[in-house]
């Protein structure tokens, strides 16, 4: 039942009030989208972050690491163990980096494909920058010493 006069009934807002959507998963994108271009590929970090973390890694190779400096400071077994669970850990990285590779390729020979059915003479002067003599690499400047003073 609708109480006569409902649009003159109080209705406050309170901080905090009301319907709340709340998310609980957490948001790690920020993290790798901070990592800059040159230094690697954020969206493959994540991808080999999801497989290993960054401490688990760290962890496994300390393990391995401190056997071999200091005989007996961690069971052998364990040390082998360890050895073994990282080089799984390293298999399951380079299967994430081929993929990673592979998409890359593709999606390289999907642009290729809409450019040679779209513009057949642009796709043909893509293709010959390609098929160009690489440039020869040049070499960097040499590195300046510091003035030094005579006397």
């Amino acid at each position: 039942m609708v109480p006569w006069l409902w649009f003159w009934s109080p209705q406050y807002h309170f901080p905090f009030s009301g319907s709340v959507a709340q998310r609980i998963e957490p948001d790690t994108h920020w993290f790798f989208s901070g990592i800059r271009p040159e230094a690697g590929n954020a969206e493959l970090e994540e991808q080999i972050f999801d497989v290993a973390s960054y401490g688990r890694q760290l962890g496994l190779i300390t393990e391995v690491l401190l056997s071999l400096a200091d005989k007996g400071s961690i069971p052998a077994a364990k040390a082998a163990d360890s050895l073994a669970q990282l080089k799984s850990m390293r298999d399951d990285i380079e299967g994430v980096k081929r993929r990673g590779r592979d998409k890359l390729a593709q999606s390289a020979v999907d642009a290729l494909n809409r450019l040679a059915q779209s513009d057949p003479q642009q796709f043909a002067e893509v293709l010959a920058r390609f098929n160009a003599p690489a440039p020869a690499p040049t070499k960097p400047a040499p590195a300046r010493q510091p003035a030094t003073r005579l006397r």
